[in-house]
């Protein structure tokens, strides 16, 4: 997936604006930090560099363990505590922006996920995390640009300078699936090119081969909490990823699932122009998210965030089709609350019965009706009423999540609610594991949450995460009400002329 960056730049007066592609073949590589070192795909290469990270984020580690498990300390031992980490933080971020940013694919997308959704990064050093992340979502070095002409040459017959008018031989944004070029079509159509790294399907392969190499090694555990469903559906979903040619297919499903929302802005896809590993999309301008978050009005904000929840709901309760990465990186702000949206590669079609079960349970808190909700966490999440402690836990989650959703009235969406739907679940599963006056940890009892949900729970934080960022206030309950009742339809058939 490509994070895309660059679809403007900054003139000299600081002011956003589209920029064409250069004819000359020196630009500098996106991001300033020259071109990334060779892909390394093998599963032990890849294994390597994760391993070379253990010793600095051990400290880190070590601190996050004991706030997890509740020691106690002298407040000089919480001062020297919080001295050593906040000292290895930073150091901790570089590093991790280096090795991740080299390796692309799966563990690039876990330091872009812990950029940006609020709560996954350690606890009180979460803002010098997401300042040195940040820029994987939008600036990770890219390769050489003969690995792109490599790529397109293969899928598409011929070297990218007979294919185009233009081509800018560097990329402007790079991130964990492929790098994007600007390039100028023969009938004369700016367009971003994204190319797919030489050999970044076999490395995501093998990272999902270390995954399930992982949750063999605790299958007594993981067959009870279903682990291995879990990472059967992430498998899934990484693989379609690969596969440019079925986020073609859901640009076009996103485009006619918003048809007639002038808001909403989805690049058209040139099919001519693109393959399993290349895809060609209408340029776009706008300003990307870091700029629009800081510049602004709060007007402009609310407007945006409005529109973004139009585009995650729309389609997920009127067809069940999901947006599963909401990246910064993936907008670009048009300015009167118009935002385009530029990648789909992660994306699912969710079946009606998980649909409706979803709409069930948020309907039935609107309404007030706690039989009907309670019996719609046991139903559709796989809560256990009889387990008092979790089915306490996680319907309160529950709740807490769909407070945007419930609240009749305009809601600004903070930072602080957001790594709260985090935290909270922290406190509680705490709490369940280690218990009083146990000397031993306890296992909570497995849930039977449906395994499709999985990437609905990422959308959930990072959404959120996303809307808090923009301080963005709504009567969110209004906007998604169209289409929380009534059944499930088709997204709509392309209209063909003639």
């Amino acid at each position: 997936m490509v994070k895309s960056a660059g679809f403007v730049a900054l003139g000299h007066n600081g002011a956003m604006t589209s920029r064409p592609p250069p004819k000359s073949r020196s630009s500098r590589p996106a991001g300033g930090g020259g071109v990334a070192a060779p892909l390394p795909t093998s599963r032990l290469a890849r294994l390597a560099r994760l391993g070379a990270l253990g010793p600095r984020a051990l400290p880190i580690a070590a601190e996050a363990v004991r706030r997890a498990v509740g020691t106690r300390r002298t407040p000089e031992e919480e001062a020297e505590a919080k001295a050593r980490v906040i000292k290895s933080a930073k150091k901790t971020a570089e590093a991790m922006l280096k090795t991740l940013g080299e390796m692309k694919g799966l563990p690039l997308k876990l330091g872009q996920m812990a950029s940006y959704i609020d709560g996954l990064a350690p606890p009180g050093y979460e803002e010098k995390f997401q300042r040195v992340l940040a820029r994987l979502q939008q600036k990770a070095p890219p390769l050489s640009p003969e690995a792109a002409v490599k790529v397109v040459r293969e899928d598409l017959g011929d070297h990218p300078r007979e294919l185009f008018a233009e081509w800018e031989d560097h990329p402007f944004a790079a991130a964990s699936i492929g790098q994007v070029h600007r390039a100028l079509t023969r009938g004369g159509e700016r367009v971003a090119v994204k190319v797919q790294y030489p050999g970044i399907d076999k490395a995501i392969e093998n990272d999902l081969k270390s995954l399930s190499l992982l949750e063999g090694l605790i299958a007594p555990i993981g067959r009870r909490y279903r682990s291995k469903q879990t990472l059967d559906e992430i498998k899934a979903v990484f693989l379609r990823e690969i596969d440019y040619r079925l986020e073609a297919e859901a640009v076009e499903a996103f485009r006619r699932a918003h048809e007639g929302d002038h808001q909403i802005v989805v690049p058209r896809v040139l099919h001519s122009l693109s393959s399993k590993r290349v895809l060609t999309l209408e340029l776009i301008g706008g300003v990307d998210y870091a700029t629009f978050c800081e510049r602004a009005p709060q007007d402009d904000r609310d407007a945006a965030g409005a529109t973004l929840a139009r585009f995650m709901f729309r389609p997920l309760w009127r067809h069940g089709l999901l947006y599963a990465d909401p990246h910064p990186g993936n907008y670009r702000f048009l300015g009167g609350g118009r935002v385009a949206f530029l990648d789909f590669g992660c994306h699912k079609q969710l079946d009606e019965a998980l649909v409706s079960g979803m709409k069930r349970y948020v309907v039935a808190l609107q309404q007030g009706d706690m039989d009907a909700f309670y019996k719609a966490c046991v139903d559709v999440l796989g809560y256990d009423p009889n387990d008092h402690d979790s089915f306490a836990l996680f319907t309160e989650y529950t709740k807490l999540i769909c407070t945007p959703l419930v609240f009749d009235g305009r809601y600004k969406m903070t930072k602080e609610f957001a790594r709260e739907s985090v935290a909270f679940l922290v406190r509680g599963g705490r709490k369940m594991v280690f218990k009083e006056g146990d000397t031993l940890p306890t296992l909570p009892a497995p849930l039977r949450t449906p395994s499709d949900l999985t990437f609905v729970n990422r959308l959930q934080w990072g959404f959120g995460s996303v809307l808090a960022g923009l301080g963005a206030e709504a009567n969110w309950r209004e906007i998604v009400q169209p289409w929380l009742h009534g059944s499930m339809v088709a997204v709509p058939q392309e209209r063909r002329v003639g």
